[in-house]
């Protein structure tokens, strides 16, 4: 910007001859700074000296003052809009600086949420585990009433005698067992029966149609015919309907003895 008014005046004052240098950087520090009025009046005095043997007409004199004039105004007008961008700069910078405070304490927030997060779940694996073996404890107490229970159970529904009865497990391949909660034989007039049964604390849908999968998965390993039943303290009538559709019989909890 200096440079284009530098230049705009040397160029207006071609033809002046006189000229009074303290008295324009006077006028001139009014409006712009001091430094730059001190070298704009050094400028034109210098022009001065070089050109004075020149005529200047009073219209070019006029010419070049109002040039000066919209020169010095645009150089404010700059000064100013370069101020406000300072402001806006330094406006956006604290903004800045507050944005990656409250980032940085997000993160720690979030580095907290995450640890309490890894406790919770490390709790509720506990708490699961707990209860997992809670309920194997309730199943075991359920399938160990129903040793005692269901030979006689199974005499009155299906008329066998009941051989052996327990929790076993079978060989389905080289060192891998699948456990069966009830397990045992029972005859009738001479034939075999294998009896092959489940102990749940509520027995659902899903527990039938899982159970019906194992006996599948063994079947190959246990030929004959089977009675197949289930031990439950509380099941659903829709339940109920189901197991008697997939030819499971259901046997509760206060059927057999303590």
């Amino acid at each position: 910007m200096k440079a284009v008014i530098f230049f705009i005046i040397a160029k207006k004052c071609y033809n002046f001859f006189m000229i009074d240098t303290y008295k324009i950087y006077e006028e001139l520090k009014e409006d712009i700074s001091d430094s730059a009025a001190r070298k704009i009046a050094f400028v034109i005095g210098s022009l001065h000296e070089e050109f004075k043997h020149l005529a200047v007409t009073r219209e070019e004199f006029m010419e070049l003052k109002d040039a000066v004039k919209e020169l010095i105004l645009a150089h404010k007008s700059a000064e100013e809009r370069l101020t406000r961008l300072e402001s806006t700069v330094a406006e956006l910078a604290e903004v800045q600086k507050k944005t990656e405070q409250r980032l940085n304490e997000l993160a720690e927030a979030q580095k907290r949420t995450e640890e309490e997060l890894r406790k919770l779940i490390g709790e509720h694996k506990k708490t699961r585990e707990k209860v997992v073996g809670i309920s194997r404890i309730v199943c075991c107490i359920l399938e160990d009433r129903a040793y005692r229970g269901l030979p006689e159970l199974l005499k009155r529904d299906f008329g066998v005698q009941t051989i052996s009865l327990k929790r076993d497990f079978i060989e389905i391949a080289p060192k891998k067992y699948e456990e069966i909660n009830i397990f045992g034989e029972a005859q009738k007039d001479g034939k075999r029966f294998w009896i092959i049964g489940d102990c749940k604390t509520q027995l659902k849908k899903r527990d039938i149609d899982d159970f019906l999968g194992f006996v599948k998965k063994i079947d190959r390993f246990i030929k004959g015919e089977k009675i197949l039943l289930s031990v439950t303290y509380q099941t659903p009538p829709p339940v109920r309907a189901y197991a008697q559709e997939k030819g499971v019989k259901i046997y509760f909890s206060y059927e057999m003895p303590l």
